[in-house]
């Protein structure tokens, strides 16, 4: 047990603010003092006066605290603030260690970002390609395999188990089981088979022996596809692994001429600071644009991906009006 030493919440901002300024950019530690600001002003509302206290409970009343003001896609930006400020006093002994990793941002509703953040075709190719030849196989590989070969959301891609994997079919099995703490968007109705194809699931079998996966089980009892050295991972970190992942300078060269050595977005806690860096949800958006430039139907897409058509139209088709005319003319009756 660590012991932990007092510190109040306005003076273990400060510390932290001192500590990230010699590193990061005016702009960013703006915005780090502004969403730090909040979590003061909560603290206050409280009468929290020792960072000390701190509990999971505590942080899970901060986030509901501030979903209640602002867009799912703002608090999970100013959530990083707050998780990158609870490692540092997790470091100084101010709060319990592991803090920090109980800071989780809620799922972020269709069309929360905005519809043009996509990961593109071209993109996801050069990803994947680099990926097969370096890191074939790896937790990474398979995360941005499966993501993109289906589409599916974050939250369901934790859910999935070791059993359900289906060889036969090579296909993936999504469940809704929120006793167990996996749940699925649209609960029961979300339930559902995920075709992959062979050279797909080829990859998703090489990865359960890949010596370098950590054979475990979870809270449940339960044995999780996509392992930590600690169980089943939260959907924050898969996020933290897709926005990392997906950054250009991580598979090629980095298109905004920065050194990789001072660029802030190469901190563990700046990810997505990247311009070109996507999060699983703008993969999800980039795989259903790409089903659809591929013309596979739009019903066929609604139900892999489920999502109704309504919304597939409104936030998920990216395509460019030529884009869909060429789908539309090579599916029109020969003359």
């Amino acid at each position: 047990m660590v012991e932990l030493k007092p510190l109040t919440p306005q003076e273990g901002i400060e510390r932290f603010l001192r500590y990230r300024e010699p590193s990061v950019g005016d702009s960013t530690l703006y915005n780090a003092r502004s969403r730090l600001g909040f979590f003061s002003e909560w603290c206050d509302e409280r009468d929290i006066d020792n960072l000390n206290s701190l509990t999971g409970r505590n942080i899970a009343d901060f986030v509901a605290w501030r979903r209640n003001d602002i867009k799912a896609i703002t608090l999970q930006k100013q959530l990083s603030s707050i998780r990158s400020a609870l490692r540092w006093w997790a470091d100084i002994e101010a709060v319990e260690p592991g803090l920090a990793e109980k800071v989780h941002a809620p799922e972020l509703p269709d069309g929360a970002e905005s519809r043009d953040v996509h990961l593109e075709a071209g993109c996801a190719k050069e990803l994947l390609a680099y990926l097969k030849q370096y890191q074939y196989a790896s937790r990474n590989h398979v995360v941005l395999a499966l993501l993109w070969r289906t589409g599916i959301r974050r939250g369901a891609l934790r859910s999935i188990d070791r059993d359900d994997l289906h060889p036969d079919h090579h296909a993936v099995e999504l469940k809704h089981r929120p006793e167990t703490n996996t749940n699925l968007k649209n609960g029961k109705d979300g339930e559902r088979w995920v075709y992959l194809g062979p050279q797909w699931y080829q990859i998703v079998d090489d990865y359960l022996s890949n010596p370098t996966r950590h054979d475990v089980v979870d809270d449940h009892g339960r044995e999780p596809l996509i392992t930590t050295e600690n169980g089943r991972p939260i959907g924050d970190t898969i996020y933290s692994w897709v926005t990392r992942q997906t950054q250009p300078c991580e598979y090629g060269e980095c298109p905004h001429d920065r050194d990789q050595e001072t660029c802030e977005a190469r901190r563990s806690d700046q990810f997505s600071v990247c311009p070109s860096s996507r999060s699983p949800h703008a993969i999800r958006r980039g795989a259903i644009t790409h089903h659809l430039n591929c013309e596979t139907s739009p019903e066929v897409v609604s139900e892999r991906m489920n999502v109704s058509l309504d919304v597939l139209y409104k936030h998920y088709d990216v395509r460019t009006e030529q884009e869909k005319m060429d789908v539309r003319k090579n599916n029109l009756p020969n003359e």
